[in-house]
C-alpha cells in the first residue's frame, strides 16, 4: 500500500498542470468511471471468460486483481445478471489455491454439458510458470447464481510435454467446447511455435481425459501468438444464433484469435469439416493485415456465448485504458467491457455483424429527434436536449451529388492511414459527429464518414479521431479506421454512437463496422460536454435520420 501511496502522490505532483485536480479511490471525482458498462468498482479487470446463462440468469467472469489497479494476482470475478445491464458482484469464482493454478488463475470459458451441466476450463499457472489447462465445477448446481466453484484433483486436464512439443509458456485460453457427432467433446487452445500461430485441438469421450489432434484446428505462420480464440457455428439463414455443437447445413463457422502482436482481434469465416476436424477459411485468414476484425479501435480478449434464451449469439470484449499505470493507481481501476453485442453473419456471407443488445434502449431517456435536414459544407449543427457525456445517438447521411468526391491514390489501402490525416476538408466528407466536445469545440472525439471514388465504384470510410479529445491530459490518441461495405449511390450512411464519460463505441454501416475508443477529456466532462454533427467537406450532405438520448446509469454495484 506505501508503494500505492508514493506513485500517487509523485502523479499528483508531476501532473498537476494536466488535469484539473488527481483522483483517488476516496474521492467523489472519478469523471472517467463510466455509467453503463460494466467494470468492478475498483482495481484492474481484463479479458471476459465464460460468459454464459444459466436456469435464466446471465454470468460474466472476468480477469481481476483484487489487490490494485495494475495487471498481477489474477483471479475468476464473477457478476451475474438478469438482463445483461445490471450487475450484482459475487465472490471470486475461481482463485490460485492448486498446484496446477498456483501462480495465477488466467483465461478460459464455460461449456454447457449434457443435462445443462456447467463446468469451466481455464488456464492455471504452476509454480514452474507453465500454462496448464484445469477444470472448475459448480458446488451447487441447484445455485442459479453459481457462487461456489471446487476443482477437482485430477488436475491439469491438459499440460506441455516435451512430447507433444508445446512450449509452456504459449499455451493459453482454452474456448468452450462442442460435441461432434462421434460423441467426442472437443476444445482449442492457443499457441505459438515459433512466429507460427495455432489453434490446438483436443478431443475427449468423458471431459477428463484430452487427447491432442495430429493436426492443429488451424495455422498461420508470420501471426504470433494466438491469445483467447474463439470457434462457433453461425447461421446462414438469419440473424439468430445456433448452438455451439451445430455443425452441417445452413451454417458456416467462425474462428477468432486475439493477435498478441497487434492486441486487436480478428477473425475468418468459413467451412468447419467434422470428419477431419479441419477448419478452412473462405473469407479472412487471421494475417496481421487482416481488414476483417470484429473492433477497429480498443477491443481485445472477447468471448462469445449462446443465449439459449433469446437464440442470439452474444460478444465481450476488453476495453484497455489509453493512460498510463501511474493514472490508473491514482483513480483506483483499469478496464471495463464493451456493451455486449449481438453478432451474426451478414446475408452476403462475407462479414460479420454487430448490435449493442437490445437490452440496453432500457437505459434511454428523454429522446431528442430532428426532422431531415441538409447540413452543408462546413457547417456545425449542435445536438441539444440529451446528456451529452452519457447519450446514445443514432445518425443517418444520404448523398445527392458525387462531383466533388475525391479519388482514392491505389496505393492507400490501410484505412488507419487514410484516417490518420486527420478531419481535414474534403469533398465528400469527412461528416459525422463531434462527441465529448467542448463548447468551443476546441475539444473533441470526431467520428465520421469520407467517400472516394476507386476506379469504377464508391468506397466509404469510417475514422475514429482522438487527436483532439484532451487539451491537457497527455496519453495515446491514436487514429482509427475501418472501409464499410455500403454502397452510398444506393444506401444511407448509418452511425450509432454509445458515449459514455471516457469511452465512445461507434457502429458504422447498421453494425458492418465497428470502432470503440477511450478519451480522457479536460473540458468536455459532465456539463462541460456538448454533441454536435458536422460536415467538413466542400458538398453538402443529407441529414434524413437524426435520433439521440440521454442515457441513465446502469445499476453495477
Amino acid at each position: 500500500m506505501a508503494y500505492y501511496l508514493n506513485v500517487w502522490l509523485i502523479f499528483c505532483f508531476i501532473s498537476v498542470l494536466e488535469l484539473h485536480s488527481c483522483v483517488s479511490t476516496q474521492g467523489d471525482d472519478q469523471p472517467y468511471r463510466t455509467a453503463y458498462h460494466f467494470q468492478p468498482p475498483k482495481n484492474w479487470m481484463n479479458d471476459p471468460n465464460g460468459p454464459m446463462i444459466y436456469k435464466g440468469i446471465y454470468h460474466l467472469f472476468y480477469q481481476y486483481n483484487p489487490e490494485g489497479a495494475v495487471w498481477g494476482n489474477i483471479v475468476w470475478g464473477h457478476s451475474t445478471s438478469k438482463d445483461l445491464i445490471n450487475w450484482t458482484p459475487h465472490p471470486a469464482a475461481i482463485s490460485p489455491d492448486t498446484p496446477s493454478d498456483i501462480n495465477g488463475c488466467w483465461s478460459g470459458s464455460a461449456t454447457i454439458l449434457s443435462k445443462g451441466k456447467p463446468v469451466i476450463v481455464y488456464t492455471g499457472i504452476n509454480a514452474r510458470n507453465q500454462q496448464l489447462q484445469n477444470l472448475a465445477m459448480p458446488k451447487n448446481l441447484s445455485d442459479p447464481y453459481l457462487i461456489e466453484w471446487i476443482k477437482p484433483s485430477y488436475n491439469p486436464l491438459m499440460a506441455p510435454t516435451q512430447q507433444n512439443l508445446i512450449n509452456p509458456s504459449s499455451f493459453r485460453d482454452p474456448t468452450t467446447a462442442w460435441l461432434g457427432r462421434d460423441g467426442r467433446w472437443r476444445l482449442i487452445v492457443g499457441n505459438k511455435i515459433g512466429r507460427r500461430g495455432r489453434a490446438l485441438l483436443f478431443r475427449s469421450r468423458d471431459f477428463v481425459h484430452w487427447t491432442q489432434a495430429k493436426h492443429p484446428l488451424y495455422s498461420k505462420r508470420g501471426t504470433g501468438m494466438w491469445e483467447c480464440p474463439d470457434f462457433y457455428p453461425v447461421s446462414t439463414r438469419g440473424e439468430d444464433g445456433v448452438d455451439t455443437s451445430n455443425v452441417g447445413k445452413g451454417v458456416k463457422h467462425v474462428l477468432k484469435a486475439s493477435i498478441n502482436d497487434g492486441l486487436f482481434d480478428s477473425y475468418a469465416i468459413g467451412t468447419y469439416t467434422l470428419r477431419r476436424d479441419v477448419f478452412v477459411p473462405e473469407k479472412g485468414s487471421l494475417r496481421l493485415d487482416s481488414k476483417m476484425r470484429y473492433d477497429h479501435g480498443k477491443f481485445y480478449a472477447s468471448k462469445t456465448f449462446f443465449d439459449s434464451s433469446t437464440k442470439r449469439r452474444v460478444l465481450w470484449g476488453w476495453i484497455n485504458e489509453s493512460t498510463d499505470a501511474a493514472i490508473d493507481i491514482s483513480k483506483g481501476w483499469s478496464g471495463l467491457q464493451a456493451i455486449p453485442r449481438k453478432i451474426w453473419l451478414h446475408k452476403s456471407g462475407n462479414q460479420l455483424v454487430q448490435w449493442p443488445v437490445k437490452e440496453i434502449e432500457k437505459l434511454r431517456k428523454g429522446k431528442v429527434i430532428s426532422s431531415a435536414k441538409e447540413l452543408r459544407g462546413g457547417s456545425v449543427l449542435e445536438i441539444s436536449g440529451v446528456t451529452a457525456s452519457q447519450a446514445d445517438v443514432e445518425i443517418s447521411f444520404e448523398i445527392s451529388t458525387f462531383k466533388n468526391v475525391e479519388v482514392l491514390e491505389p496505393s492507400l489501402t490501410d484505412p488507419h492511414e487514410i484516417c490518420s490525416h486527420g478531419a481535414s476538408k474534403g469533398g465528400l466528407g469527412p461528416y459525422g459527429l463531434l462527441v465529448l466536445a467542448s463548447k468551443d469545440i476546441q475539444e473533441y472525439t470526431a467520428v465520421y464518414f469520407r467517400v472516394f471514388k476507386a476506379k469504377t465504384r464508391y468506397v466509404v470510410l469510417m475514422c475514429s479521431d482522438q487527436s483532439r479529445s484532451s487539451l491537457n491530459l497527455d496519453y495515446d490518441k491514436p487514429m482509427y479506421g475501418a472501409f464499410v461495405d455500403v454502397d452510398p449511390v444506393k444506401e444511407k450512411l448509418s452511425l450509432r454512437t454509445l458515449i459514455d464519460r471516457s469511452i465512445v463505441e461507434s457502429f458504422g454501416g447498421e453494425g458492418k463496422a465497428c470502432i470503440t475508443a477511450r478519451v480522457y477529456p479536460s473540458l468536455a466532462i459532465d456539463g462541460g460536454a456538448h454533441l454536435y454533427a458536422f460536415n467538413n467537406g466542400t458538398d453538402s450532405v443529407k441529414i434524413s435520420k437524426l435520433a439521440a438520448w440521454s442515457m441513465k446509469a446502469a445499476q453495477i454495484n
